[in-house]
Formats: C-alpha cells, sequence, structure tokens
C-alpha cells in the first residue's frame, strides 16, 4: 500500500475528511424550510456541528464540506474554525453532481486515501480501525456497516466470513433486519480520478458496486446510528442526541 501522504504524528492525522452536506433535503422540508438538512438543530446545535466534533474526537484537522443548496447557511456559521486547530474548506456545487459528483469536485482538495462522511448521518464510527483494516486488507475501499431492524429503507450489505462486501442489494429487497452501508467511507484517491468530472453520480448506487473486485470492505460498527432524511427520525435525532449537544456546543459553538 501507498504510504499516506503527508505522514506526521499519527496515521489518523494524515487523513483529510470530505462531508457531503450540499443536498436539498426536500423530505424534510414540511419540518425544515429555512436551512439545509444537515444545519438542523438538535438542541440549539446544528446536526452537522456535532458530525465536525467527532471528525475532531478521531484527530481529522483538515476538513472539506461539499455544499450545495443554501451554501451560504453552512459556510457563515463555520467559517474555517482556525480557531478551534482544524482547518475547514468549501467544496460547493453550483447543480446537483450526486455523492460521487461532489466528491469528485473536491478531488484538489482530498488526502489518499479520503474520508468521507454523510452529512445527514450520526455514526459512532472510529478512525484508527477504519486505517488498520483499509492498510492490513490493502482495500480500496472501506466501508462502516450498521446492523439495523430494518434494511428496506436503507438497502442492505452482504459480508463474507472475512469482512469482505460481496453485495450492495438494492433497497426495499428484502425488508428485515441486516447491515446497511452507514454512509462512512475511507477510500483510495483513485477512484475518485477516475470518475467524471461534471456528470451527476452516485457513490453508493452507481460507483462501490463496480469496484467490488477491488478489494471493498464493511467494518462493522455496533453504536448509535440515526438518519435524519425524514421528519420522525430528525425528530429521534432530537431526541437520542440531546446528550451529545452539550460537548460540541463547549468546544465547537463557544468558539464561534
Amino acid at each position: 500500500m501507498k504510504e499516506l501522504e503527508d505522514n506526521r504524528d499519527s496515521p489518523t492525522d494524515a487523513v483529510r475528511a470530505f462531508v457531503l452536506c450540499g443536498g436539498a433535503g426536500t423530505r424534510l422540508r414540511p419540518v425544515l424550510a429555512d436551512r439545509p438538512k444537515s444545519m438542523a438543530l438538535i438542541g440549539e446545535t446544528p446536526f452537522l456541528q456535532l458530525l465536525i466534533e467527532r471528525l475532531r474526537s478521531q484527530r481529522v484537522s483538515d476538513v472539506i464540506l461539499g455544499t450545495g443548496y443554501m451554501a451560504e447557511k453552512i459556510e457563515s456559521y463555520f467559517g474555517s474554525r482556525n480557531d478551534l486547530g482544524m482547518r475547514i474548506r468549501y467544496s460547493r456545487e453550483h447543480e446537483p453532481l450526486g455523492t460521487g459528483g461532489a466528491l469528485k469536485l473536491a478531488e484538489p482538495f482530498i488526502s489518499d486515501p479520503v474520508l468521507v462522511l454523510n452529512g445527514d448521518s450520526y455514526v459512532e464510527w472510529e478512525l484508527l480501525p477504519m486505517l488498520e483494516l483499509f492498510t492490513a486488507k490493502d482495500a480500496a475501499l472501506v466501508v462502516v456497516v450498521q446492523a439495523v431492524a430494518d434494511v428496506a429503507r436503507y438497502g442492505s450489505v452482504a459480508l463474507d466470513h472475512d469482512g469482505r462486501v460481496t453485495e450492495f442489494i438494492e433497497k426495499g429487497i428484502p425488508a428485515g433486519p441486516g447491515l446497511i452501508n452507514a454512509g462512512v467511507y475511507l477510500l483510495r484517491k483513485q477512484i475518485v480520478r477516475e470518475l467524471p468530472a461534471g456528470t451527476a453520480i452516485s457513490l453508493e448506487r452507481e460507483v462501490f458496486p463496480s469496484i467490488l473486485d477491488r478489494r471493498v470492505y464493511g467494518l462493522v460498527c455496533t453504536g448509535l446510528f440515526i438518519d435524519i432524511g425524514i421528519p420522525d427520525d430528525l425528530k429521534r435525532a432530537q431526541e437520542l442526541l440531546a446528550s451529545r449537544v452539550g460537548a460540541a456546543a463547549k468546544t465547537l459553538g463557544a468558539a464561534s
């Protein structure tokens, strides 16, 4: 495996994060019309702030936010965050590009490998185990997967005995308990280089299923998982994440 770029004291220090937060959040419009989905409030704290604090806790200090819909709401709130020892930059879509197109747009800024997060999901991932698996298996991609009671809304992920992903299964088929793609990825920059520029493309539906022969592994996460994409789940997140808001507000919010 190629050495991590800009390697410093810890392997995690070299990894930059790209957070997908450009979606319009149309299903949340009835309850969230004045801001992008990732800026939905948990108490008085934007959801995205919790994700950035998670990154900070994992010693990720260089973050690119992939903005789009109501981009100025995100960019004006977070700024550059140099006051926290973090570097936050922005890659703004001027038209919807999907998760793959948004990542391609940010290609000049990302590390190799790059950590990618969905901006509308809270997952209790840890970077070091992801890096260890990525290195041990010489992987092209490590996907955090999560056990849920019903995979119908998300689609499911099939793993073999070694943790290698054998299939990404479309949502709705089948229903019931299983493992889902939790929206946290560690992937080689070469995958991004191969994507067409200026084209709307989905990492989950188009790119990842096409590279299964290039060593794609799943890392099972057992902590809290919440996707805030629909009103009922946003309400659930506001209840379940209340205890996590305090720490984020003291660190990120206090410096605003």
